[in-house]
């Protein structure tokens, strides 16, 4: 047994999606969010700097005494996943795998979509994954522009909001996508504007975060780390930006159902 909090990580807001299915699947644990804040959004940061920031924010986690780390943000599990799991080899963490296996195995059309970051598109494991599961389905990925700053700026519910996801999904609907994964943790604020733009479809939309939650669970059961049963968490929020942000963490995380 271990009551140590589990640490989450994101670019920004985002995040408090996974954050959001960990506290539902782990009612018991504590939990330490690290939203950053200043150097948001991630997804057309070079490589190397997405690393260094990941770096800065899962040893300020480590510091803490997280007992477990989740990266929350696919941009930054593409670039620095594997760095991060050589450097803390002694801590379980957590990334976001692009959901493209369960999209590809699912999919009625042969066509599915996927949004995300430039940066994560860009990565590895979405490439090495797509390879895998799409030899027989066309796999059309779309970078989410604006996306994030969207979410950032609480514009989800705006006719800005309306018009920009609707454009990023018009050309993978028109050639009749019917799995719609969502690459970035940002993505989900936005499932009203989603759900418009798919309507009178037969789409299905793919949010990671609770396979996420479920992995974080199984590593918890592997490493003896659960929280005492009975053990009332606490729920504590840090950022490299100011107090507002952090006080805008927190307010978004309490009023987090994206569902």
């Amino acid at each position: 047994m271990n009551n140590a909090p589990i640490g989450i990580y994101d670019s920004g807001l985002g995040g408090l999606t996974v954050w959001r299915e960990v506290r539902k699947l782990l009612p018991e644990e504590s939990l330490l969010y690290l939203g950053d804040g200043k150097n948001c959004p991630y997804g057309s940061r070079p490589r190397t700097e997405v690393q260094a920031l990941a770096d800065a924010a899962v040893g300020r986690l480590v510091a803490e005494g997280c007992k477990l780390v989740v990266v929350a943000c696919n941009t930054a599990t593409a670039a620095a996943i594997d760095f991060l799991r050589a450097k803390y080899d002694t801590l379980p963490i957590v990334g976001m795998e692009p959901a493209v296996k369960p999209a590809c195995l699912h999919t009625r059309s042969g066509v599915v979509g996927v949004l995300a970051t430039e940066r994560s598109l860009d990565g590895d494991l979405f490439h090495r994954t797509a390879a895998r599961y799409g030899r027989d389905v066309t796999v059309i990925a779309e970078p989410g522009r604006g996306f994030v700053e969207l979410v950032e700026n609480d514009l989800e519910a705006t006719p800005e909001a309306e018009r920009t996801v609707a454009a990023a999904m018009e050309g993978m609907l028109a050639r009749g996508a019917d799995q719609i994964v969502l690459g970035c943790t940002h993505y989900p604020f936005l499932m009203d504007a989603i759900r418009r733009a798919t309507a009178g479809r037969d789409v299905t939309v793919i949010d990671p975060s609770p396979a996420v939650a479920r992995r974080t669970a199984e590593l918890l059961d592997r490493g003896n780390l659960r929280a005492e049963p009975g053990h009332r968490p606490e729920y504590r929020f840090l950022t490299f930006s100011d107090d507002a942000y952090r006080d805008r963490l927190r307010r978004k995380a309490f009023s987090c159902d994206v569902a």
